[in-house]
């Protein structure tokens, strides 16, 4: 039976953690508790397990297909979607009157993070759903709400966004998709879309898309951007399905991972029939979409974790059970063999591991918790934190999640990229997410050339405040030695925003900004080293005097892991400090025609 995550750990990040509990004090979340979360926990485990994780190899192998008329995909997807839509999944943070459980949202944020553990293809069709389904819910007209919204958390709808053009990419403002106003009210909407995920599939009756189009005469740009729902299919007021809608699948894309969802090309309106129904109000398109990029940045972050937690497990797994080899110390040929294990050298390509994966999960929780402090608690602060931290909760899972898929590999020597092992297709499943909603280099503009310096500053004040609580709550030995270290870098990173900062205030934005990769790299390893140092704070107080020997491990493992990030990878920002503060122009100044 597949292993999704270690449980200890898992139980561990939400009860010490972020307290979940604490969670039910807020009036949306206080008919639930403890008992309710976990059994929302092991209702999640079992449908993954049983219906997620069985065919995730199988829909790798066998990608959707079409024939000029029809995509089929395997079967056991449309099974799986039924089984997740039946126990209510898709609606889970949704409202009682939506028919939801209203489920704190770092709730669901595990409950997600077992689906994309046992088969993140298969569940990116009701993680899009849930995502468009919310956009809708907030900004939708009450008509179109009534129309759409339940059947697509009943799991009768599926739902994408669709955004990417074939000539335009990331750069959204130059979008050339139109939406023609029509007599009615309605738009005629015009345009290519590509690598639509789920634009297309034989799961569900009708497909939800949000469109990003320009309305005829708009200004170029992002302020002439609107955004539109344009079903598949033609649909009435009650929901009953009626013609096409002139949503045309071009052809299917196939890529490296993720095979078993569908990338799509679309066009729209090739016989000028193609309707669409504003969200909103025109030229705010961009605005409402990002709730939803938001949102799938938070979500691609938390693939990236756990199918770089997958891969850990797995190469740990294998790396217990596989004899080979000696230590150094061991002279006799006619000797035992070790386990892999007990290589220094195979220790150091685990820890490294669960030094990325359970501090990448650990930060996509915290990003959960921040959104039900916001959402149900009304906290401004904890909005402005969100906000500030958004680039890093998706660019260092994804980032250091496929560096865990690639260490997995090199765990299981050989066997690691045949397909007779899981690791290989988590490599090439999470390789897809540095690419998935805005490249490493988008979010690191994203952070410094924005995000630092809305609000006057105070998100980043916020996050200082959190770090130095932190420090001060560290009194154990071990952790304090660490929490000395990360003061020592902290400093560095400080002082570096400090002089990027000036020189884009300065009007230096090119030379301030040339290097911003480094500086986002930079602050994922500040940001990651501080959670470790939470983590290990709360695994003292609550393990330290515990007699069981699991309690002893699981706290030597925080330690171990902790020592090794906070010694090993964050004193790597003081090289990138010194390019940034040095404003090293080395990429820069290098020109086409030099290569």
């Amino acid at each position: 039976m597949t292993v999704l995550i270690n449980n200890k750990d898992l139980n561990f990040m939400l009860y010490q953690l972020f307290n979940a509990e604490e969670l039910t004090q807020y009036s949306r979340y206080n008919e639930h508790d403890k008992n309710t979360f976990n059994s929302i926990l092991e209702t999640s485990y079992k449908i993954a397990s049983e219906y997620f994780a069985p065919h995730n190899a199988k829909a790798d192998h066998h990608e959707p297909t079409f024939d000029g008329q029809k995509v089929t995909t395997i079967p056991e997807v449309k099974e799986a979607w039924k089984h997740f839509s039946q126990a209510g999944l898709l609606c889970a943070t949704q409202s009682y009157e939506n028919g939801g459980m209203q489920l704190p949202v770092l709730i669901n944020m595990a409950s997600n993070a077992l689906f994309m553990s046992a088969n993140p293809a298969s569940v990116a069709y009701p993680f899009l759903t849930s995502a468009a389904a919310n956009v809708i819910d907030a900004f939708a007209s009450d008509e179109n709400k009534q129309t759409f919204l339940p059947h697509m958390l009943s799991g009768r709808f599926a739902g994408t966004m669709a955004l990417t053009e074939p000539d335009v990419g990331s750069s959204l403002g130059d979008l050339k998709t139109r939406a023609i106003p029509q007599p009615d009210g309605t738009y005629l909407i015009k345009g290519q879309k590509m690598f639509i995920s789920g634009g297309d599939q034989d799961i569900t009756e009708n497909i939800i898309h949000l469109v990003l189009a320009r309305i005829q005469n708009a200004p170029q740009g992002v302020k002439g951007i609107s955004l539109f729902i344009v079903p598949k299919f033609k649909t009435n007021q009650d929901g009953s399905i009626a013609e096409t809608n002139d949503v045309q699948l071009a052809g299917l894309l196939h890529k490296m991972g993720y095979r078993g969802t569908t990338s799509t090309v679309l066009s729209f309106g090739e016989n000028d029939q193609c309707q669409g129904f504003l969200i909103g109000e025109a030229g705010s398109g961009l605005k409402y979409m990002f709730k939803m990029m938001n949102e799938a940045r938070v979500g691609v972050g938390l693939g990236a974790a756990m199918i770089g937690y997958r891969g850990y497990l797995e190469s740990l797994e294998y790396a217990k059970n596989r004899p080979q080899g000696r230590l150094p110390s061991e002279k006799d040929p006619n000797s035992k063999p070790v386990n892999i294990i007990q290589h220094s050298d195979v220790k150091r390509m685990l820890l490294a591991q669960k030094a990325y994966v359970e501090g990448a999960l650990a930060l996509c929780l915290f990003a959960a918790r921040l959104i039900d402090e916001h959402q149900a608690g009304s906290n401004q602060d904890s909005e402005i934190l969100l906000d500030l931290i958004t680039p890093i909760v998706k660019s260092f899972p994804s980032a250091y999640g496929p560096k865990a898929n690639d260490l997995a590999i090199q765990v299981l020597g050989g066997a690691g990229y045949t397909r007779e092992y899981p690791v290989e297709q988590c490599y090439r499943d999470n390789r897809l997410n540095p690419i998935h909603e805005g490249t490493f280099g988008i979010q690191s503009l994203d952070l410094l050339g924005r995000k630092l310096w809305q609000h006057n500053g105070k998100g980043l004040a916020l996050l200082m405040q959190r770090f130095q609580k932190t420090l001060d709550e560290t009194t154990v030995p071990e952790a304090k030695e660490l929490a000395q270290i990360f003061s020592q870098h902290l400093a560095t990173a400080q002082k570096t925003t400090k002089i990027l900062g000036n020189a884009i205030f300065e009007a230096k934005v090119d030379q301030a900004l040339a290097n911003a990769a480094l500086y986002l790299d930079m602050m994922g390893k500040v940001v990651i080293s501080w959670l470790w140092l939470e983590m290990l704070n709360k695994a003292y107080l609550n393990f330290e005097q515990s007699q069981h020997q699991d309690d002893q491990n699981f706290l030597a493992g925080k330690l171990h892991a902790a020592r090794y990030f906070i010694r090993w990878e964050l004193p790597e920002i003081e090289h990138q400090a010194k390019l940034l503060t040095e404003f090293d122009n080395t990429c820069f100044n290098m020109q086409a025609d030099y290569f």
